[in-house]
């Protein structure tokens, strides 16, 4: 059987239990490139019941061996690492050096943190006449978005597989094709038969199987906040643990002092990189009234920069989506400084680099995730203003602060109600935790904190 035909249980590519199959279509040229196995709620109990049957045994295996196997996955990702990359471009649409640099190498780099964590981490402390034992919460459904491919499939797995647990990955339907991939590295990185199951589906089928399913101790989604509300609904009414990592509005606060090139210039880099289909983007743009003005100039004349330089959205329905933002932004009266609602290209699900002036708090575009390239600049009055604007929604994902001194900056980021905050350009940084306040989720990936979320406690009294 060819990988593309079944799905990854129990260490083996078997038939999916239906008949039915999604397509997979390249968002550039809206060719269909591939199709994989609509799974459903049959084969999610399989995937399950086969990830509970090795739970014991992987669960038991010292830490060392378990950083040997992730230190393995991480040298397959690196070594297949052009495979992965066109994949990506393929499937999202990606151009090919941001599916090399950030797609895949972020995820490598991931991955590799995680080997090392799994072999220094104190799963056991002493805590007065306690032994304080940290164990894996058990089996994991994870559930993750098509903006990240593989970086969403790896800050889930890779922690849960260092914490000793076993998991069903159920990936987004636009891109699933990087997930079996992932599949096959799993697989040839000796990762015992059971620990990791792979099931495409559509999420409403599968997805939601996984979410019900009693054998999964804990839920982790990465998605719209929508969806994410309602997971954990029915995660809550089964006492079931959740990590949710769903929508951002994250503003880019630009403080009187600050550098107003580079933070502009970098601000509308951050919007229109993956063609702004990232939660954590700085999507709104605060600015002092007094470099209002040319603030907006700048932001014109990079985004036009972008034109050609951007890759498609990932579907025709979410061109559509963010096309209706770009023309709601315009009949609640901002400002169209750049780009606009015309489709760029003939063919492919483009969108051209949008920015909008004169936006207020209030307006659709400055309160609802749109996931495009559509920066919306905000004027405000003194930082208290700022603060008011920035913390005015219901997200707190990220975010970003520049000002003249560090100082500065870094006291009015400790009043922003968000996750996390790049200082004057600060830089990603893998071993953060990163996750948001609000409605922007529950829990946090990445580094230290992202294994946490796998595991629980126990307390032995002397």
């Amino acid at each position: 059987m060819k990988p593309h035909d079944g799905l990854y249980l129990d260490g083996a590519w078997r038939p999916a239990a239906g008949r039915d199959a999604i397509e997979v279509v390249n968002p550039a040229d809206e060719q269909v490139i591939g199709q994989v196995p609509a799974g459903t709620a049959e084969d999610v109990d399989a995937a399950v019941r086969a990830a509970r049957a090795a739970l014991p045994g992987w669960s038991a295996t010292p830490p060392a061996e378990r950083a040997a196997r992730l230190a393995a996955l991480r040298d397959v990702l690196a070594a297949r690492a052009d495979e992965f990359a066109e994949t990506v471009t393929a499937e999202l649409g990606a151009p090919p050096k941001l599916a090399r640099t950030v797609h895949v190498g972020a995820p490598i780099a991931v991955a590799g943190s995680y080997a090392e964590l799994a072999a220094t981490y104190a799963f056991e402390e002493r805590i007065g006449n306690s032994a304080v034992h940290h164990e894996p919460i058990g089996v994991v459904g994870a559930i993750t978005p098509w903006n990240y491919p593989l970086h969403q499939v790896v800050a889930k797995v890779a922690p849960a597989l260092a914490a000793g647990c076993t998991l069903v990955l159920k990936p987004a339907e636009d891109t699933p094709l990087t997930a079996r991939l992932f599949a096959g590295a799993v697989h040839e990185a000796g990762v015992p038969a059971g620990v990791f199951n792979l099931v495409t589906g559509l999420g409403p089928v599968a997805g939601q199987a996984l979410v019900e399913h009693p054998g999964v101790d804990l839920v982790s989604f990465t998605g719209s906040t929508a969806v994410g509300r309602r997971i954990g609904a029915v995660a809550g009414a089964a006492v079931k643990k959740v990590a949710l990592e769903l929508g951002g509005k994250s503003a880019n606060v630009i403080l009187p002092g600050a550098d107003l090139a580079r933070a502009v210039n970098v601000g509308v880099a951050n919007v229109m990189s993956n063609s702004g289909q990232t939660c954590s983007a700085w999507t709104r743009m605060l600015v002092h009234r007094d470099r209002y003005d040319e603030a907006v100039e700048l932001a014109a004349t990079a985004a036009a920069k972008y034109g050609d330089r951007i890759g498609p959205l990932v579907s025709a329905r979410q061109r559509e989506r963010v096309t209706g933002y770009i023309e709601k932004g315009v009949a609640e009266g901002a400002r169209l400084v750049a780009g606009g609602p015309e489709a760029p290209r003939e063919r492919g699900y483009y969108v051209s680099p949008t920015v909008f002036a004169d936006v207020t708090p209030q307006m659709s575009i400055a309160q609802e995730e749109i996931f495009g390239p559509v920066l919306s600049i905000l004027r405000y009055e003194d930082e208290e203003d700022a603060l008011r604007i920035a913390n005015g929604t219901v997200y707190g994902l990220a975010g970003a602060v520049w000002a003249g001194d560090e100082a500065t900056a870094v006291a009015f980021a400790r009043r922003m109600e968000t996750g996390q905050v790049d200082i004057n350009g600060g830089r990603f940084n893998p071993l953060a935790p990163f996750g948001g306040y609000k409605q922007s989720g529950v829990g946090r990936e990445l580094g230290v904190h992202g294994l946490t979320e796998y595991l629980q406690t126990k307390s032995l009294q002397f």
